[in-house]
């Protein structure tokens, strides 16, 4: 049995003890300023990946000031995304910040890596990736129709949905769907990190559900040697 490595990245999350029951509604709503922050954070992001492309194929490394700074875009956004749309799983209103919020229940981090390849650096985003992309697609987006337009409407959006609707009715947020749509979010992310150039190590085709990071599996013990086998 092969034992499980840890992922680089790691997305964890955990649900608000008491969810207003109809927030859900204007979360969106009260998100815009976080939308319009993250339009230019965005736009950002993708000029330092362009300068991080060249510093790795030409030194291997990820410079750190601009590894800090995709990995807290992308930390941004997950705390946006699991407040308004993703999960939705906390009434808590997302702090401005690039940086970890030890007390928030939405997390987002990656290893910093001390060397990256040179020859991954040039596939690993558009060609490598294109299988993974397919999946996420399935996930957040929908699909394709038969005359080759895309249709909405992912996997991810439905069962948040789904989630917020027995919220309503209940009181109570099934936790059943909460771990699983986490697990669809970790997914994600763990794609959005290798595609950005931040982790060589290729996404996994596994579903880890639940709010925190699945811990690496351990070895099988070695059997006891029998003294009768003993030479």
């Amino acid at each position: 049995m092969i034992p499980v490595a840890a992922s680089p990245v790691r997305l964890e999350a955990s649900v608000d003890s008491r969810l207003s029951r109809w927030m859900w509604l204007v979360k969106w709503l009260l998100a815009i300023p976080h939308y319009i922050v993250l339009v230019f954070l965005w736009i950002a992001f993708v000029v330092v990946t362009v300068i991080a492309f060249f510093a790795i194929l030409f030194t291997t490394r990820y410079p750190r000031p601009l590894f800090d700074f995709s990995v807290g875009v992308l930390r941004w956004n997950w705390r946006v995304s699991y407040y308004a749309h993703t999960a939705l799983g906390t009434d808590r209103y997302p702090p401005f910040t690039l940086a970890d919020v030890p007390d928030y229940p939405a997390h987002f981090d990656v290893v910093y890596p001390e060397r990256l390849s040179r020859g991954l650096v040039l596939v690993k985003w558009w060609l490598l990736a294109i299988p993974q992309y397919i999946v996420v697609a399935i996930f957040t987006g929908g699909g394709w129709d038969d005359e080759g337009d895309w249709r909405g409407g992912g996997l991810m959006p439905f069962l948040s949905f789904v989630a917020v609707v027995i919220l309503l009715f209940t009181a109570r947020y099934p936790r059943h769907l909460f771990d699983f749509l986490i697990g669809l979010a970790r997914w994600t992310a763990r794609v959005t990190a290798y595609a950005a150039l931040l982790t060589d190590q290729y996404p996994p085709f596994r579903l880890d559900m639940g709010g925190q990071e699945p811990p690496p599996a351990s070895p099988p013990a070695s059997p006891p040697v029998s003294p009768l086998t003993k030479t």
